[in-house]
């Protein structure tokens, strides 16, 4: 991988403002139209969670999306104008990931497949905006509020991997656990758990459930991520009170895959997984 030139405290706040006001204009233009976040999201092949990410300016509103919106707005050009800034901002923004995380981020950008075992937390790619900023916001020690706002804009920013075409084989093994936590209150919660049926539906995702009752387990130690960049071998990453760990060793790798097919073997099937969810959700 190239190494990328570290974005400058001023292009960040930049970037940041850039997003804002795009996202404001984006809000002002759909409602002008009168159309709620959910029709325009339906318009455009995103969710509304998606729309009020990119509203707020937590979410890169990709070129594709501002070229449909102009025309479904009656932008008049207005957003075709700026699709260049946005461009060059979504190249900035590829470097705004902490140094020590920008090896991983590269590599779960051109993943072929990417494997998910979370036991303490939703994963990234699964998050909604509010979700996550309940998560930076509940930090310890805390984060000031540019920080909270410039990380949940990187990590909704990764989620654009689904949007890939081709896109990537994606499965997740997440622990009962991660479904009964009401992270941020129990609308956001709620949110969530609607965010895991929506990506669940998804041909290339598959989601399952590790039931707590489930008397062995072949994992007892951390969550981990499994990787296989186009045209390379698998790797593996772990993270534990923020060290990380980028796995390449082949053995150790093959390991890791080993444990992770044992536990999608003994979790619940996506189609059980997803009745899980549903239930957990009605009862809220």
């Amino acid at each position: 991988m190239g190494e990328r030139r570290p974005e400058t405290p001023a292009e960040a706040e930049g970037t940041t403002a850039l997003f804002v006001a795009l996202g404001k204009m984006l809000k002002f233009l759909r409602e002008r139209k009168g159309l709620t976040q959910k029709e325009f999201g339906k318009l455009v092949g995103y969710g509304p969670d998606a729309i009020s990410a990119m509203e707020r300016g937590v979410r890169i509103i990709r070129p594709e999306v501002l070229t449909q919106a102009d025309e479904l707005l009656d932008a008049g050009g207005l957003l075709l104008e700026v699709i260049p800034d946005v461009e060059e901002a979504m190249t900035r923004t590829r470097t705004r990931h902490p140094e020590w995380y920008r090896d991983y981020a590269g590599l779960e950008a051109e993943a072929v497949e990417l494997h998910f075992y979370a036991n303490s937390g939703v994963p990234g790619l699964l998050q909604t905006a509010d979700h996550a900023l309940a998560v930076f916001v509940k930090r310890r020690p805390f984060l000031d509020q540019e920080t909270i706002e410039r990380r949940v804009a990187d990590r909704l920013s990764r989620q654009q991997v689904f949007d890939r075409d081709p896109a990537p084989i994606v499965s997740y093994v997440l622990e009962e656990v991660l479904l009964d936590r009401p992270i941020g209150g129990r609308r956001v919660h709620a949110d969530q758990l609607r965010r895991m049926l929506q990506v669940g539906q998804m041909q290339n995702v598959e989601i399952q459930v590790m039931p707590t009752k489930v008397e062995e387990h072949p994992n007892p130690g951390s969550a981990f991520n499994l990787l296989t960049p186009r045209g390379r071998g698998q790797v593996a990453y772990t993270e534990a009170q923020g060290y990380p760990r980028l796995i390449t060793d082949l053995e150790e790798v093959r390991k890791i895959a080993d444990r992770y097919g044992i536990m999608r073997a003994m979790a619940l099937s996506p189609s059980e997984t997803r009745k899980l969810i549903e239930q957990k959700l009605e009862e809220l």
